[in-house]
């Protein structure tokens, strides 16, 4: 029997893995924000907004163990925190900035698509 796809599967859970690591809606927003340059943990958390200091904390986790943020701590009192895209991080944010754009440009034909299915199946 012939596959379908040439892909094997421990090739497909670690995309998926990946994927699901920087497709996370709050992975987007703290990539994005750090685009800019780096940032202390407050100064993070208010340019996402709406995300708890407990999400920021995991998502923020998630990002250095996956090699795209770096956690510089200084030694002063008290301990200052920075974050910053690694090398890999600069990578990723070029596909993201590209869906981010791709989602404001075309946030009203999604809501038009939604209203049009949503009409037809009430």
């Amino acid at each position: 029997m012939l596959l379908r796809h040439p892909h094997r599967s421990e090739d497909c859970r670690a995309i998926s893995e990946i994927l699901q690591r920087v497709g996370d809606k709050w992975t987007v927003l703290v990539v994005g924000k750090l685009g800019d340059g780096p940032l202390r943990f407050n100064e993070l958390r208010s340019a996402v907004g709406g995300i708890s200091q407990k999400m920021l904390t995991t998502t923020l986790r998630g990002l250095e163990r996956d090699g795209f943020v770096t956690r510089t701590v200084f030694p002063t009192i008290p301990p200052r925190v920075d974050y910053e895209l690694t090398e890999l991080g600069h990578e990723l944010l070029i596909p993201v900035s590209a869906l981010g754009e791709w989602a404001r440009k075309n946030t009203e034909r999604v809501r038009a698509a939604r209203e049009k299915f949503d009409g037809m199946h009430a």
